[in-house]
């Protein structure tokens, strides 16, 4: 199971990152880096033990 996580996660973030260089406007970059960072805190909270390291400010 760990693994098929791992595999999918790395396909979500090649398929992110195509995304995001597809998308040529600054605001929407913004809403997709804005995105990304919220559906990963709320993936990291739900592992036990996991802590948020304090990252760059938006």
């Amino acid at each position: 199971m760990e693994d098929e996580n791992i595999a999918l996660n790395s396909v979500l973030g090649l398929e992110l990152n195509r995304v995001f260089f597809a998308v040529r406007d600054a605001a929407n970059k913004q809403k997709i880096i804005e995105f990304a960072r919220d559906v990963l805190q709320s993936e990291r909270a739900k592992l036990p033990g996991s802590a948020w390291p304090e990252g760059p400010a938006r």
